[in-house]
């Protein structure tokens, strides 16, 4: 569901599990929110694309899934050249095949806005 204040939320199912994306555009970046069940705030990863090569930071510990954190706010900063911010709170450990899925909606969702 898209809005025109740069809001876009979907939900998607994979393997039983169910997701909440929810992306908020702005002139200089995105923040993105991954949960599974109740919407909150989890797991935060900022990362900053000015050069060759992201800036990125944890402010929010992982315990599980730092990487697919790190890999899709690097991806988003790369692709826009700004800021991405994303959080993610999850029952338990994504398996790759869920965090592929995961990743590729979320690029689909920024492309397709």
């Amino acid at each position: 569901m898209n809005s025109p204040n740069g809001f876009f939320q979907k939900m998607v199912h994979l393997e039983n599990r169910n997701f909440s994306l929810n992306i908020q555009k702005f002139e200089n970046g995105y923040f993105v929110s991954v949960t599974e069940g109740p919407n909150k705030i989890g797991s935060m990863v900022v990362s900053l694309a000015t050069g060759p090569t992201p800036i990125t930071t944890t402010v929010i510990p992982s315990r599980t899934e730092s990487l697919f954190l790190k890999l899709v706010a690097e991806r988003i900063s790369t692709r826009m050249r700004g800021i991405a911010i994303v959080s993610t709170f999850i029952q338990k450990e994504l398996e790759p095949n869920i965090a592929k899925a995961l990743m590729a909606e979320i690029m689909e969702m920024i492309e397709n806005e």
